[in-house]
């Protein structure tokens, strides 16, 4: 005898309302007050991370808490290496502002989490990525984005640090070899929650509308 179907829930127009609040109010934190997190609760929103879809249901993301003073001293000096030769490669008209922005919060944010890809994982037997693997990088992309989305409705900000080498992160984390570091979180609670993005309000960039970026064929 089959089993009755579970009822699907009712998203309402109330939660999607709730739902809309969510992705506007979700940014990009590099601001951090120093407060620790409460126990539990970074394990509480990894499992909620451990939701997002993955091709072929791999599940390819591997989590790296950074705890240790030294290691996150040595991320920190790679990330003002790369910072400062990033800010080399920028044109006369933006290497001013671009020295201007705060693009982590790699001192303050009380925990640190990197997260990697694993490129061959055997969990899903290779269905669906034969022909495109970087969809496993775009699994753990998803995890971040969940994690982002669940920690926001913890009043929690997270900071993605993509300004490093993952080559070099390999070593700093001693992780396997094979893995590649797809995003160096910062997390904490947001020293200004804001619901207009940093970049934005720095000048730097705006969002463009829809109808710029969607294609009819």
């Amino acid at each position: 005898m089959n089993a009755p179907d579970k009822p699907c829930p009712d998203f309402d127009a109330d939660f999607r309302g709730h739902f809309r609040d969510l992705l506007v109010w979700r940014r990009d934190v590099r601001r951090f007050r120093t407060d620790p997190l409460p126990d539990g609760l970074l394990e509480r929103l990894l499992d909620l991370a451990c939701l997002a879809p993955s091709v072929g249901l791999s599940q390819p993301w591997r989590f790296v808490r950074v705890d240790d003073p030294a290691r996150r001293d040595a991320v920190r000096a790679e990330f003002e290496r790369c910072n400062a030769e990033a800010l080399a490669a920028q044109s006369q008209d933006r290497a001013h502002l671009y020295a201007s922005l705060k693009l982590a919060g790699l001192r303050e944010a009380p925990c640190h989490l990197a997260v990697f890809v694993d490129p061959d994982p055997g969990q899903g037997a290779g269905l669906g990525r034969r022909t495109m693997p970087e969809t496993l990088a775009y699994s753990a992309v998803a995890a971040i984005q969940t994690l982002w989305l669940a920690a926001r409705t913890e009043g929690v900000g997270l900071g993605w640090v993509s300004i490093l080498r993952p080559e070099v992160m390999n070593g700093l984390l001693e992780v396997p070899e094979g893995w590649r570091l797809v995003g160096y979180l910062c997390i904490g609670y947001p020293a200004e929650p804001d619901d207009v993005p940093e970049l934005e309000r720095a000048h730097w960039e705006h969002r463009h509308p829809l109808s710029e970026v969607l294609f009819q064929r």
